[in-house]
């Protein structure tokens, strides 16, 4: 089985369902989609993969560099491929927990956050500028042996599950899975504004990283998920769909005079202030932990 077969295998599987997902939401009257947020979705999915197909050249090159001096992990057949997927699906763990916690990467990832709404087009609502920097989590696994081509399958691979977990239809899976996979119900948490719920559940196939670092959250009834950020965008348009946060980040260096302090508006967890007008996740959380209610604290 080639692996062009399986990509597009996946490719129609994914299309069928949303296809199906839109049909139903609208069979049963349900909110899930709009004309204008499903369009943003695939514009932003289109920008996203010209610029992925742009910089697949210097991706592999660079892959292939690491490659030809990796070690040999003496891994075939099905242990190579396992080894891959749990190694590749750590890397992007690291990477997305990145994404959250340093404001410049968070100001591409935004992205994939700024809808009010979650459906399985909402998976496709990518991080524009990541293919520019996201090969770069990959080094290591060419390091350990994994080549490149090998390295994009498997990630496209996982992408898909990636996208077929942001649907409200499927409420929760049975325990086993949910304790080790990334489900729908994880993934809600994932794309919340509730303060409970803010940079929760950072896996895009396996859940087991959450939970050995801390930052799994479980979906629970009395804290209803609110989706899009904690300031959603006033107006969206195709350029402030995905410019809003670096307009927002000029504004701050602008009001600020310290160059350390103009260097963590850039770098710091977003939400960092220097005279405390606006508040990171863990400060928020804290100031939970104190008695104060949501509606009290400054976002």
């Amino acid at each position: 089985m080639s692996s062009a077969f399986v990509l597009n295998s996946l490719l129609v599987i994914t299309c069928v369902l949303v296809a199906l997902e839109v049909g139903f939401s609208i069979y049963e009257r349900k909110s899930f989609y709009t004309v204008k947020d499903t369009l943003y979705n695939f514009y932003l999915m289109i920008l996203n993969t010209a610029l992925a197909f742009g910089m697949i050249g210097i991706t592999i090159w660079v892959l292939d560099l690491f490659y030809a001096h990796s070690i040999n992990n003496h891994l075939t057949g099905f242990w190579y491929w396992f080894a891959l997927l749990i190694l590749l699906d750590f890397a992007y763990y690291v990477l997305h927990v990145v994404d959250h916690q340093s404001r410049f990467f968070w100001a591409i990832h935004v992205t994939h956050h700024n809808s009010e709404l979650f459906n399985l087009t909402t998976g496709f609502r990518s991080s524009v500028f990541q293919p520019l920097y996201r090969f770069i989590y990959f080094i290591p696994l060419a390091m350990l042996g994994f080549s490149a081509i090998d390295i994009l399958f498997m990630h496209s691979i996982c992408q898909t599950w990636g996208v077929l977990v942001h649907t409200k239809y499927i409420k929760r899976m049975p325990a086993w899975v949910e304790m080790i996979f990334v489900t729908p119900s994880h993934h809600r948490v994932h794309h919340a504004s509730n303060i409970l719920y803010l940079d929760r559940n950072m896996g895009m196939f396996l859940i087991i990283w959450d939970r050995i670092f801390n930052t799994f959250q479980d979906e629970v009834e009395w804290e209803k998920v609110k989706y899009g950020l904690t300031k959603n965008v006033e107006k969206i348009t195709p350029i402030t769909v995905w410019n809003h946060e670096w307009i927002a980040i000029w504004k701050d260096l602008k009001r600020s005079d310290k160059w350390s302090d103009k260097l963590k508006y850039i770098f710091y967890p977003p939400g960092w202030s220097h005279d405390g007008s606006s508040k990171t996740t863990s400060e928020l959380r804290e100031e939970i932990s104190l008695g104060f209610t949501p509606e009290h604290l400054k976002i």
